[in-house]
């Protein structure tokens, strides 16, 4: 497998640029996979830099509904013209936060619905024999001090987020068994801990567990621009070196804490920039 940052807060070098978002370019042997499309059209001129024709993606992925990862989304829809985007059910739902007090929209652009390319995902969509997605991890991520800001609009009150329009991928190929998280919202380790006790369902069999996951861990707010309790951090590290798997992290993980995490887990993890290639 191939990985190819397109977009993510920091970048390799300047001949990127870079944003609050997220996007991934993944490719199989059997797969072209955009997931995620960061916070607005920018992915797509580093797409070109990094030689990636999206016009020839035959899926993409929306890993939960706010605008730094489906921002690009009508970029997407202009230039490919065939790709299913995969969506959680709830992702077009009113998402916001509070940023001194103020209420902010970071929900995704509701006038690219309806379309008919959009699938709608509940719990659990086995797409073929080598990519799974899900979203019923059963913690909300209570404990992450960053999810705090963040709420949604249910009729007439805003409430927490209990992040139920988060959906992860699981791709299966050889001996590999990847985890992709867009936020992880509801806590890498029980996102984590959750496909390990789930193989069986997730991946028909073969895998004793996962051996690479990519993503924010969301460890930093952007609301707050405070980072994670260091103490919770270093944990959250302890932890995911027992799972033996290899990290690479981005996004909304902060700089800050995967220092920490890079401290507790040394090579088993690594941080991805816009403008970044990894093979799996």
């Amino acid at each position: 497998m191939i990985v190819k940052t397109l977009i993510e807060n920091t970048t390799v070098s300047g001949e990127f640029q870079a944003e609050h978002g997220l996007s991934l370019y993944i490719e199989t042997r059997k797969h072209k996979i955009l997931f995620d499309m960061g916070a607005s059209p920018l992915f797509v001129e580093n797409a070109k830099k990094m030689n990636v024709d999206l016009a020839e993606v035959d899926l993409a992925i929306i890993s939960h509904g706010h605008y730094d990862h489906g921002g690009g989304l009508k970029a997407f829809l202009n230039i490919n013209s065939k790709a299913k985007i995969y969506v959680h059910r709830q992702a077009f739902a009113k998402h916001y936060a509070f940023e001194n007090g103020q209420k902010k929209d970071i929900g995704l652009e509701e006038t690219i619905l309806p379309n008919s390319r959009f699938i709608f995902v509940g719990d659990r969509i086995n797409i073929d024999q080598q990519l799974c997605l899900f979203s019923n991890v059963t913690n909300n991520g209570q404990g992450l001090s960053a999810n705090k800001q963040l709420f949604k609009e249910v009729g007439t009150d805003f409430i927490a987020d209990d992040f139920a329009h988060e959906q992860n991928l699981i791709i299966k190929e050889d001996d590999k068994l990847l985890l992709v998280a867009g936020c992880a919202h509801k806590g890498i380790v029980n996102i984590v801990d959750h496909v390990n006790m789930n193989l069986a369902r997730y991946t028909n069999g073969g895998q004793t567990s996962l051996t690479h996951v990519i993503g924010g861990f969301h460890l930093y707010s952007i609301s707050t621009r405070l980072a994670e309790d260091p103490l919770l951090v270093n944990r959250i590290g302890l932890r995911l070196r027992e799972t033996k798997a290899q990290y690479y992290t981005c996004h909304c993980t902060g700089i800050e804490s995967y220092n920490i995490l890079r401290r507790v887990m040394g090579n088993q993890i690594q941080h991805l920039a816009t403008g970044s290639q990894i093979t799996i």
